[in-house]
């Protein structure tokens, strides 16, 4: 409640305060106020349609996606509010001022739209910036409804205030007033930058950083005033992780550098620039190091994968090695304890998508049909019936066919193979021979699957489950490794590298500028900028505002 009634107040304030100005101008100067109040009521029911509608796009999305729209529309809304901030700090001596001559202006064209258009530019800003603001803070709130009725509280106590502005009953040092709700919202804007970066990662943008770096459960517990005044306003949760607490820093460490260093105390222009080149090359230098000196993540796993006995995981029968540097499916080259070895390519099997042991992974099914060697080319009906698992096949009369047979062997093989982030996961594969008998009476060949112990029997193996649980487990932390990596030494560096060139470019149009001046043989006051004016004339102490007529 008390950040929305903070923020309510201070842009309501804003817009009541430019409002006043403009009416108290237009009346000591004998005009209409129609035409203002007209630009001021199509502002206020703008910014309204403008809460509404992203309150109610925000609603009819997924979970996932009202999570990203909230990290949005919190960004937007640090965005607006520091600017606004470092706006009014400079300017609050000088808005009376600024206002009356944009206003002498607009009645200087003799069009009621120009004033109207200036009312209404001047108060939608105000009120489209309260409405992001507003609804980012909400998102933030513990109770939205006390929110609410703090935003309309601020609002109404703003409306007095630029009532009593108007009326000339009010005095009010801008300054003063300002530089200190500045202060509380940079607080406030600190606050939703933490909880952007939370729901930033509950919906799926920002995986990294997100190890808890301190427990605050005993300092916000749920339902006390501590919880509602650090959690519900400044927004600073009970488990802030490591993202999280370099975003706020980041964000109100400067900003706060950057809006209330003292003026006095303040650089002048040439020293100005100069830190602003240094500050531009050492965020470049943390950018460098991030980039470089961030350890990549290593597969941690042995390329030569256990395998067992499909019926008995206790049996080692050999080891398989993944190969993905073929251009067109990975070959599995397996080795068996009895000193075989093959090599199987995957290039004629089928693949898809999958989920395997927890992991999104890669299935790969293969299938080859050969002949077996060393097989008997005749088989006794006793041979036959050893085959079948002890049982006489269907179809075939001891009488009728009593043997032997001629036998035409061949060999189904079955390969699955599992592969996640370019690693053998998981593999299984089967071997099953089949027998087609012919001869001894049988008017047509007749095809059986061979079992038992011949030659030709099924051969099973796998993977071993054991490494197949510690390779997910690895796979999982290399990926978290990956998005950690991926963040801290590519995108941080990247922003960083970013910063450091916007904020080169401004010093050397700073540089520019004071080049300008010294070949024009000024020497410009580093306080002028910073000490602005007397607001109101000769009547009133500096940063006070009191609209008269």
């Amino acid at each position: 409640m008390l950040a929305t009634l903070v923020i309510g107040l201070r842009e309501g304030l804003e817009a009541a305060l430019i409002v006043g100005i403009i009416a108290a101008f237009l009346r000591k100067n004998g005009k209409s106020l129609r035409a203002m109040w007209l630009g001021v009521i199509l502002a206020v029911a703008l910014s309204i349609v403008v809460g509404v509608a992203l309150n109610w796009i925000e609603r009819a999305l997924p979970q996932a996606e009202q999570e990203g729209m909230e990290s949005v529309i919190g960004c937007i809304a640090i965005f607006f509010v520091t600017g606004m901030i470092m706006w009014m700090n400079a300017h609050a001596r000088d808005l009376k001022r600024q206002i009356e001559a944009e206003t002498a202006e607009a009645l200087g064209q003799a069009s009621t739209y120009a004033l109207a258009s200036m009312a209404f530019l001047a108060v939608l800003k105000e009120g489209f910036e309260t409405s992001v603001f507003l609804l980012a803070t909400f998102s933030a709130a513990q109770s939205a409804a006390w929110a609410a009725a703090g935003a309309i509280i601020g609002l109404l106590l703003a409306v007095a205030i630029g009532w009593g502005i108007y009326a000339g009953g009010v005095r009010i040092n801008l300054s003063r007033f300002f530089r200190i709700t500045g202060a509380f919202l940079v607080l406030v804007a600190a606050g939703l930058v933490v909880t952007s970066l939370r729901t930033a990662h509950e919906a799926g943008w920002l995986n990294a950083g997100q190890q808890t770096v301190m427990n605050l459960s005993w300092l916000v517990a749920p339902g006390t005033i501590r919880s509602a005044l650090i959690t519900g306003v400044l927004g600073i949760p009970a488990d802030p992780r490591l993202i999280e607490v370099v975003g706020w820093l980041a964000y109100l460490i400067p900003v706060s550098l950057l809006v209330f260093w003292p003026a006095a105390h303040r650089p002048a222009p040439k020293t100005a620039v100069r830190l602003q080149f240094a500050t531009a090359a050492a965020i470049a230098i943390v950018a460098a190091a991030l980039a470089f000196a961030y350890p990549v993540p290593q597969w941690r796993l042995p390329r030569a994968v256990p395998l067992v006995a499909a019926n008995d995981p206790a049996k080692p029968i050999g080891h398989a090695e993944l190969d993905a540097s073929s251009a067109r499916a990975p070959e599995l080259a397996i080795r068996f304890e009895d000193g075989r070895t093959e090599r199987v390519s995957l290039a004629s099997g089928t693949h898809e998508s999958a989920l395997h042991a927890g992991l999104a992974a890669t299935a790969w099914h293969a299938h080859r049909a050969s002949a077996v060697a060393h097989a008997r080319p005749t088989l006794t009906l006793d041979d036959i019936v050893a085959l079948n698992h002890g049982r006489i096949p269907i179809g075939l009369n001891p009488q009728q066919h009593p043997g032997p047979f001629q036998a035409s062997w061949t060999s189904r093989r079955t390969l699955d193979v599992w592969i996640a982030g370019g690693q053998l996961l998981d593999a299984s594969g089967y071997e099953t021979a089949f027998v087609a008998i012919s001869g001894s009476g049988l008017q047509t060949p007749r095809t059986l699957r061979a079992g038992g112990s011949q030659p030709s029997a099924l051969r099973a193996w796998r993977v071993s489950p054991d490494y197949v649980s510690h390779a997910a487990q690895a796979l999982r932390r290399l990926h978290a490794e990956r998005s950690e990596h991926g963040f801290w030494a590519v995108g941080l560096p990247a922003v960083l590298l970013l910063a450091a060139l916007i904020l080169a470019a401004y010093a050397c149009r700073n540089n520019r500028r004071l080049a300008k001046l010294r070949r024009a043989g000024c020497n410009p006051d580093p306080q002028s900028s910073a000490n602005g004016g007397i607001v109101n004339g000769r009547n009133h102490t500096r940063g006070t505002l009191h609209a008269s007529n």
